[in-house]
């Protein structure tokens, strides 16, 4: 059967076969193409087929009742946002409150009206165009942040590098040491930026799929780092060195087993520290501290910088920068995004204080046995 695309496609499983035609019936006249399966494996095969808008599902079936149909099809990525609505003549609180923790969307009791269809299936499909609308927007911002940023972003270390070997190469004979000496050191200054561009890239895009992954998620968290202090002091000491404001660090840092792998640590820690120094001037402090108590974990940074807006936290994300108009940066702001990320993966929370002209302050707040 061919499916025209501007049509919504539902997908009908019961094994009733009068139902099904009834239920069919009712919703091709109001204009959506139906699909039907006539028990759950039927249906489970169908719906990885045809992907339809949404299924309306019967619970009790011979073979795969409604409750493993619906589990089955929310474990897999292709399949687990469709709407699914269960039908049942039995909808006792146990079986409903079952059905919402598998992940569906409503429940449809019989025997149902016409209209209460119509009502059902309208409510769901619109919530779920809603749903993909947003998300359609957030990709499309997305794009036009990688397109406008990202090639600048290449370009800039590329162009010095280039510069610089050129001259190396026409005119080494007549550069005195101390030139060749600033030249090099400029090369290595923009391909450690371009590594560290293309190195948030590819962790970005890494975590991104993370979330996904229910057994990725449980792997991350299955790392620990007994001896949180000396990461922490090392790579905040290294952020301050490459600043120029060793003098302007200062650390108050516990000791208790953090359960996220050395290098992630490091990473939240490195973009953190990096932000705070970038937004702040040189002479003011920069505090980093970690803490705990009986169950949460605290790593704290603060500045005395230019802080940020409401609206500007608002719009964390990938690939967004903070009034890159006016203020010049280095980077494809991806550095607040990781660690955020990094922090939700590891089952805690990311959060961000700031007044304009007062300066900033993080904290990542971990639970420290994470489920």
């Amino acid at each position: 059967m061919e499916f025209t695309m501007d049509k919504q496609t539902i997908l009908i499983i019961d094994d009733e076969k009068a139902m099904r035609e009834l239920v069919s019936f009712a919703l091709s006249d109001e204009g959506y193409e139906v699909i039907e399966a006539e028990n759950g494996l039927v249906g489970l095969e169908k719906a990885r087929a045809q992907l339809p808008d949404l299924i309306l599902c019967d619970v009790r079936m011979e073979k795969m009742d409604g409750y493993l149909t619906l589990s089955c099809l929310r474990k897999e990525p292709s399949t687990a946002s469709i709407p699914f609505i269960l039908m049942t003549g039995l909808a006792d609180n146990a079986g409903m409150r079952l059905g919402m923790e598998l992940g569906a969307d409503d429940y449809l009791p019989k025997p149902f009206s016409i209209e209460a269809l119509y009502a059902a299936v309208g409510v769901r499909l619109k919530k779920s165009q809603a749903v993909r609308q947003e998300a359609e927007k957030k990709l499309a911002d997305l794009r036009n942040s990688i397109s406008l940023a990202l090639p600048h972003e290449l370009h800039t270390p590329l162009n010095g590098i280039i510069a610089f070997g050129e001259i190396l190469r026409m005119d080494a004979e007549s550069l005195r040491p101390d030139e060749i000496a600033d030249m090099g050191k400029d090369i290595e200054e923009s391909g450690r930026r371009l590594e560290r561009i293309v190195e948030n890239f590819l962790i970005y895009a890494q975590l991104e799929l993370f979330r996904t992954d229910p057994d990725e998620v449980a792997a991350l968290r299955s790392k620990n780092t007994p001896e949180p202090s000396r990461v922490i002091s090392e790579h905040a000491r290294r952020q301050s060195e490459l600043a120029g404001r060793e003098a302007d660090l200062s650390l108050s840092l516990a000791e208790a087993t953090v359960p996220m792998s050395e290098g992630y640590l490091g990473k939240v820690v490195q973009e953190l520290v990096q932000n705070a120094l970038k937004f702040s001037k040189k002479g003011t402090r920069v505090a980093v501290e970690f803490t705990h108590d009986s169950e949460t974990l605290v790593l704290k940074i603060d500045d005395l910088g230019r802080g940020f807006s409401t609206d500007e936290i608002a719009k964390v994300g990938g690939y967004m920068q903070f009034d890159r108009k006016l203020h010049e940066q280095q980077g494809l702001g991806l550095g607040l995004s990781i660690a955020k990320r990094l922090t939700e993966l590891h089952g805690g929370t990311l959060a961000i204080q700031s007044q304009k002209g007062q300066g900033t302050s993080i904290q990542m707040r971990l639970p420290k046995n994470v489920g």
